[in-house]
């Protein structure tokens, strides 16, 4: 079922930070829950037309991850991995987040994610993330990443109705 909330994603020139900002038609709790259990977080994450696989998951603080979306349409494979500093449940997830497909190792961001319960069993997701520099942030910015956070969040929209 569409949703009528509407993703922000706010990216102020010359910062190295963005912001994803997104409202839920749905408890706290759930969606806490498809944000971080393997079996949910494959369905949703990730671009239409990719297949989420999860090499690795050890969703815990102190925990790692590692993850890569198949394009269906034979346009190779995306990986990207990252550390898990706090998973804080139903409230609050911080990890990093690295994508491999760049010539050099050490772009790292930083994600903050925090969950706020709403009047009608609904959540409001905001999520900051800082990056190594301003030409990162701006990097990722241009490589469609909205797009692909617009997908993966209608697909999430569907799999919290067939939940509730």
């Amino acid at each position: 079922m569409p949703s009528n909330n509407k993703t922000q994603v706010i990216a102020e020139p010359g910062k190295q930070e963005l912001f994803i900002i997104r409202e839920f038609d749905a408890p706290r709790e759930l969606v806490f829950k498809a944000f971080n259990e393997p079996e949910l977080l494959t369905q949703w994450l990730g671009p239409k037309n990719s297949e989420m696989i999860i090499e690795k998951f050890d969703n815990r603080s102190g925990g790692s991850y590692r993850f890569i979306h198949k394009d269906c349409n034979g346009r190779g494979e995306f990986a990207f991995n990252g550390a898990i500093h706090e998973v804080f449940p139903p409230e609050r997830v911080i990890r990093t987040f690295e994508f491999e497909g760049l010539p050099e190792r050490g772009h790292v961001a930083t994600d903050f994610l925090t969950m706020h319960e709403l009047p009608g069993n609904r959540t409001k997701v905001h999520i900051q993330s800082v990056f190594k520099s301003v030409e990162d942030r701006d990097g990722m910015v241009n490589s469609g990443m909205e797009g692909g956070v617009n997908d993966g969040f209608s697909k999430l929209d569907d799999l919290l109705t067939k939940h509730l």
